[in-house]
Formats: C-alpha cells, structure tokens, sequence
C-alpha cells in the first residue's frame, strides 16, 4: 500500500472504530513522519468527492462511507500480491499451520474477528514481512494449480495493528476480491461498520 492508503486505513479506523472524526494534517504528519505535502495531497480526492471538509489545518470527516467505498474503489489489491500457491488442505488447515508473525486478511481475518462468517471459503489471505514471507514458502513452497494461500506485503505501521487487518482494511480488501463469497463476507461486514 502507498502512503496515501495508510493515511486513509488509519483516518477511517479511528472514525468507524472511534468515533473519531476531526482531524488535524500536523498530528497525521507526526504519528507517520510524512511530510504536510503528503498529508494534504492525501486529502485532495476525499475533499473533491465531499467525504472530507478541511478548515484551516484541520479537517472532518464528513461521510465515512463515501471515504471508504473512494479508497474500496481506488485500491489496486492485486497488484500489491508477493506470493500465491497451492496448498492442498482446507482454509482452517491453512490458518492453524501460519507462522505467528503474518497478519491475516480478508475471510480470515473476519472469521477470526466475529467466529461467525456469512459463508464457507478455501482461499487464505495473509499479510507479511520479508522475513515471514520467507518463511511462509518455505513452509509452503511454490505450486502451480488453484492459488488458496495469498500474501501480500505487511507496512509497517499494519504490524503494530494486531493479528488481523483493522475492519476498514479488510472491507476494501474484499472489495476487490471476485470470489463468489467475497459479497457475502462484505455485506455481513458493512452491516457491522457502517
């Protein structure tokens, strides 16, 4: 993910998570070490679509939802994928054999969150660093076939998030997905957020 897409996960994590919703450029600046201009470029499509309004330095969050259907939209999932294969076991196999460091996305990381998903999966989603990326093909080396496990790579400040993606990520990650369940999974979620 860019630096543009972090801003927006941590903005719309702390207004659905929070209830947060004023903001000030200067504070996002800091907590990331961006520059202001990165910040305010950051804003610039969220303010023309009218899901932001600024004033002076600061800024609210106007409508939430536009933002996160805007950053939904805007995502390019699939091209931020490091490692695909084919792993012959079941999505749960899958989960219990990961190592503790990735971050689990997407069905997983719903599944995890509420025990209770909207319909059965068989395509693990997972976010790494190299050195679990290492790891992981070792653990599950490259095979050709249907790809059930998918990593992706683990920014920095997603570490420090927990185990799983924050809900907002996992929404715009589904978004874009086009298995036939990804819908299911994102409506049981958008009635849980939104």
């Amino acid at each position: 993910m860019n630096k543009k897409e972090i801003i927006w996960r941590e903005i719309l994590n702390q207004t659905i998570e929070n209830k947060k919703t004023e903001f000030t450029q200067k504070d996002l600046a800091q907590k990331y070490g961006y520059s202001l201009s990165t910040i305010f470029n950051a804003l610039k499509i969220p303010q023309e679509s009218g899901a932001v309004r600024k004033s002076g330095r600061g800024f609210k969050v106007e409508d939430k939802e536009k933002f996160l259907y805007l950053w939904a939209t805007m995502r390019r999932f699939k091209k931020d994928i490091i490692y695909q294969t084919n792993i012959s076991k079941s999505a749960r196999e899958i989960e219990a054999d990961m190592p503790p460091e990735v971050i689990f996305g997407c069905f997983s990381a719903y599944s995890k969150k509420y025990k209770s998903p909207p319909a059965d999966y068989d395509k693990v989603y997972v976010y790494a660093d190299r050195k679990t990326l290492e790891e992981l093909k070792i653990r599950f080396p490259k095979k050709e076939g249907y790809a059930n496990l998918i990593v992706l790579p683990a920014d920095p400040v997603l570490q420090n998030l927990g185990k799983i993606t924050p809900d907002v990520q996992t929404f715009v990650d589904l978004w874009n997905l086009s298995e036939w369940y990804a819908k299911d999974f994102l409506n049981a979620l958008k009635e849980k957020i939104l």
